[in-house]
């Protein structure tokens, strides 16, 4: 499933049993709240097993940082496991920065992620 917004594109793929949500574009306070909306409607039906790829993702701000903290609480509430990977060098920093990097998984790939989830399962 595709969907798009006001600058953030979503894209949803089932692989090896791990539901691959690929985020393109930017996220900001302008539509940090659709981009939650749809994650939330993507993640609702997933297994236990959910990796978010933002390779594509040039920015982000405290709005979707918040956003993605709300939809890994949830699937944590669920005890599904949910994991970032191939984060760009300027979002990668803001993780960091807000020490999101703490609260949850990183991977350099999409790969490594998939292929981690799938071992812990």
């Amino acid at each position: 499933m595709v969907i798009q917004n006001n600058q953030v594109r979503l894209q949803a793929d089932h692989i090896k049993g791990v539901l691959v949500i690929s985020a393109a574009g930017q996220v900001h306070g302008m539509n940090a709240r659709e981009f939650h909306d749809n994650l939330y409607k993507e993640i609702i039906a997933s297994g236990n097993l959910v990796v978010l790829d933002l390779e594509k993702l040039s920015y982000i701000n405290s709005a979707g940082l918040r956003s993605i903290l709300l939809v890994a609480k949830t699937l944590r509430g669920r005890n599904a496991r949910f994991v970032l990977c191939s984060l760009s060098d300027s979002v990668k920093e803001i993780f960091k920065i807000a020490g999101f990097d703490k609260i949850i998984e990183v991977f350099e790939s999409r790969s490594d992620a998939i292929a981690t989830a799938t071992i812990a399962d």
